[in-house]
């Protein structure tokens, strides 16, 4: 993959370059701010960006904004974002048009290579991947969709699932079920929350945001 990096650390930035390089990934660009990082966007076209939530010149939002203006102009811009923080309002808005291709990782619980570069590869495909404690501090709000209280307990975990990137057969194993099990609790969800077969969006990414924006 063609890859673009905005981390204003040095040490991790040049990590994640090695680290990537070292794995048959291309960086294409590795920028410390965030009118770099939609320069370099625009410029080389990349199959993913690694983002962070923080970058000068203020240090509080300025990576997750960015993104959303990259998004802006490219619908289906894969991001990543890799932050240490969660920030509910700019996240909640980047997920919001549901094209997917998006995912947030915690930078403090990436502990294995292989599981950070399968949600690159997730996000770069058009799928999501959603660190789990990212997923509980967006879910922790109010219930606004009662089609979301529909859901069983079950079908509840399934989605919280499918909201990490996971697949079917992930799923499967996770949770200890067989494969007709998962479609089908995957399948309630969808009928539960009213997004039809014949709905051209993807189903899936649009079941995650009706999960997030509770």
């Amino acid at each position: 993959m063609r890859i673009v990096i905005a981390e204003d650390l040095l040490l991790l930035r040049d990590g994640l370059v090695r680290m990537l390089t070292d794995t048959g990934h291309t960086v294409v660009a590795a920028v410390d701010n965030a009118p770099d990082l939609e320069r370099a966007v625009q410029d080389h076209r990349p199959d993913v960006s690694i983002v962070d939530v923080r970058l000068p010149p203020g240090f509080r939002d300025e990576g997750l904004r960015a993104a959303l203006s990259v998004r802006a102009r490219d619908p289906k811009a894969p991001i990543l974002i890799l932050s240490q923080y969660v920030e509910r309002t700019y996240a909640t808005e980047l997920l919001a048009d549901g094209n997917g291709a998006i995912g947030y990782l915690l930078k403090d619980r990436v502990t294995a290579l292989d599981e950070f570069l399968d949600a690159l590869e997730r996000v770069a495909a058009g799928g999501t991947a959603m660190d789990p404690e990212v997923i509980h501090q967006l879910f922790a709000r109010n219930t606004r969709d009662r089609r979301i209280t529909a859901l069983t307990a079950r079908e509840r975990e399934v989605l919280a699932l499918v909201a990490q990137g996971l697949s079917n057969s992930a799923i499967c194993a996770e949770l200890v079920l067989a494969p007709p099990s998962v479609e089908k609790h995957i399948s309630n969800i969808l009928t539960k929350l009213d997004l039809p077969p014949a709905d051209n969006t993807h189903r899936r990414v649009r079941a995650v945001l009706a999960y997030l924006n509770q």
